[in-house]
């Protein structure tokens, strides 16, 4: 998988609500249970508060296709029982609403890795189409293809009980988004070949081959069963995005366009901006 680092396509202004949803992914990870370990909690106490903070905020399918909260609940305590220390379960002390715990559910993340990964992605993609779309319709945007892809993951696994959690989706639309209004934008990206090889390749080349990816991830293809990965949703987020944009393709100005493929001292952009 290639690692994008800068795009090579100015934006116009100054993309303020990219930075506060990276701004808030990164809170709301701060302030999750577990992220930042205290020494006198133990991983036990830390997991069971994780699990009851997740049944709480994240989106779960099959609450969201059928609408069946769970009677009993992780308390977020932990007891000692007949096979020892575990965590306590018993009847939520709140009302969920299955509809918004998708758009709590965005701003969740599973670790560091999955937060800075898609933090990067964001920032990269996401100032040119807040740019082409403004402020307010931009975050709409945003919104729309995370439910998007929260509801579709979940109408193809309506059974599942396991908690979706991540700005994926929503950052997988903007994805989608910049493919149609910006294909031919250069992009410089990281090539993992015995070392970081550096190249600048075009838009339409490095989101395609990220789509394909997941595609083909997400029919269970060159994964394992173990993976915990919701590639549906980057799917269904990516195409919604693709749609959502397809509108504004006519209006919007090109970008420079890239001279092949290029790597190293000779592909550094000549022009000034």
């Amino acid at each position: 998988m290639v690692i994008p680092v800068h795009d090579v396509n100015p934006a116009r202004g100054t993309p303020w609500v990219t930075y506060g949803l990276i701004a808030a992914n990164i809170l709301v990870f701060l302030a999750m249970p577990g992220t930042i370990g205290l020494p006198w909690e133990s991983r036990l106490a830390q997991t069971c508060e994780l699990h009851a903070f997740l049944d709480h905020y994240a989106a779960v399918p099959r609450e969201l296709i059928h609408d069946q909260l769970p009677r009993l609940v992780p308390t977020g305590d932990v007891s000692a029982g007949p096979r020892g220390p575990g965590c306590v379960i018993g009847e939520p002390g709140y009302d969920k609403s299955p509809v918004l715990s998708v758009f709590t559910s965005m701003f969740l993340h599973g670790g560091w890795l999955h937060l800075l990964g898609n933090m990067l992605f964001l920032l990269i993609f996401g100032n040119n189409i807040e740019d082409r779309m403004g402020h307010v319709r931009y975050f709409l945007f945003y919104v729309v293809c995370g439910y998007a892809a929260g509801y579709g993951f979940a109408l193809l696994n309506d059974g599942s009980g396991d908690p979706l959690i991540g700005a994926s989706g929503a950052i997988a639309g903007v994805l989608g988004a910049y493919l149609v209004l910006y294909p031919k934008a250069r992009v410089w990206v990281l090539v993992p070949f015995l070392v970081f090889l550096p190249l600048r390749l075009p838009a339409w080349m490095v989101l395609g081959f990220w789509f394909g990816l997941q595609a083909v991830y997400s029919s269970g293809e060159g994964i394992s069963e173990a993976g915990t990965i919701a590639y549906t949703a980057h799917v269904v987020g990516f195409l919604a995005g693709m749609l959502l944009a397809w509108p504004l393709k006519a209006g919007t100005p090109p970008p420079p366009e890239p001279r092949g493929l290029l790597f190293g001292r000779r592909a550094r952009p000549r022009e000034t901006w």
